[in-house]
């Protein structure tokens, strides 16, 4: 088990350090203290062949001008709040409206483009990063004062586990996730379209024209939205279903877990061998299919195109702040936020 540690960049007068955490088997998974961007994860296919799955960038400027959340810990709020406002307990709090007229990933200057503190830690079993970050009261528009720390832990399982802890001293909604896009077919070489998924879920979040949640749930059986028996990315590309083409061909939907507490989904890739086994505690996944990164911009050398990576958002209900019939989001003074996610590969010879 191992870190070493370099320079990435100067953002905002401070300097960004790039880690990288390796294990004993040959997997590494390298990050960043700006926003906690997750740069790379090199992992084998079944030949042993190693290389990355996740979509980056080798320069914090690419960073700055491209990135769609590449890697990034994504917060207050994770996904769009309508209007960008919301009330609580009678008062109204107006955020940044970074996609006009909504809010996105927390706004202009959200969790994933702040320089977080960080400790390193190392012992026989893992290794591993705890990020720091401090949210002032009003930031973004959000009350109360928010102390944010998450941890990535990497063990000899080959499993990267992400938990999330916060505390506030007001009222205030909290919904973290992790933005990592995965192409399980290393270095890029292919898109998603032929990844399988697999999970266990009855229902999908329906939503409006704006890709925000309508608060209606909705049946999954029958549809490109059942993956209880496993499916192909392509099934939502190529559906008619009216979902799948007002997401632009694809997937951007918060996928309900059948189950409540810990659930697990599966995205492999048969022509690699490799798969991600990933475990939450959360009640939803949005599955994003990269269905409009289309741009000028290069990934690890290739041209950027949709569906060239495939997110897998475990966090609450979105924009639950404004649908009383959801989970609530809102954490008070008195609890504290905890978020699991474990990442965990496994090669099919």
């Amino acid at each position: 088990m191992n870190i070493t540690e370099k320079d990435f960049g100067q953002y905002d007068g401070q300097t960004v350090i790039e880690y990288t955490l390796a294990n004993d088997l040959g997997m590494t998974v390298s990050c960043l203290n700006f926003g906690c961007v997750i740069t790379k994860m090199m992992v084998p296919d079944r030949h042993g062949k190693v290389e990355n799955v996740v979509l980056g960038f080798d320069s914090l400027e690419d960073y700055l001008e491209w990135s769609p959340y590449f890697g990034a810990i994504v917060g207050r709020v994770a996904g769009r709040i309508q209007g960008s406002r919301f009330e609580l307990d009678g008062k109204e709090f107006t955020l940044a409206a970074n996609e006009a007229p909504n809010h996105l990933h927390g706004g202009r200057k959200g969790f994933n483009s702040v320089i977080w503190q960080t400790e390193l830690f190392k012992d026989n079993q893992s290794v591993g990063v705890k990020f720091f970050y401090h949210s002032p009261d009003g930031e973004e528009g959000y009350p109360g004062n928010l102390e944010t720390t998450v941890t990535y832990l990497l063990n000899n399982d080959n499993e990267l586990k992400i938990t999330y802890e916060a505390k506030t001293d007001q009222k205030t909604p909290v919904n973290l996730t992790n933005h990592s896009y995965f192409n399980l077919s290393g270095n890029s070489k292919r898109d998603c379209s032929d990844h399988t998924l697999k999970l266990d879920n009855d229902r999908f979040i329906e939503l409006g024209p704006d890709l925000i949640p309508t608060g209606k749930l909705l049946h999954a059986e029958g549809t490109s939205f059942d993956f209880r028996e496993g499916r192909k990315i392509e099934d939502g590309i190529q559906s008619t279903h009216p979902q799948n083409i007002l997401a632009g061909n694809g997937y951007d939907h918060p996928i309900v877990f059948s189950q409540e507490g810990e659930n697990t989904i599966l995205l492999s890739d048969e022509e690699s061998g490799r798969s991600l086994e990933v475990t939450t505690n959360q009640p939803c996944v949005v599955l994003y299919t990269s269905n409009q990164l289309e741009g000028p911009f290069s990934i690890d050398g290739v041209p950027a195109r949709n569906y060239l990576g495939v997110c897998l958002e475990t966090q609450g209900f979105p924009d639950a702040i404004h649908h009383p019939e959801f989970p609530s989001v809102v954490l008070k003074p008195e609890e504290k936020y905890y978020q699991e996610t474990t990442y965990r590969f496994l090669v099919k010879q």
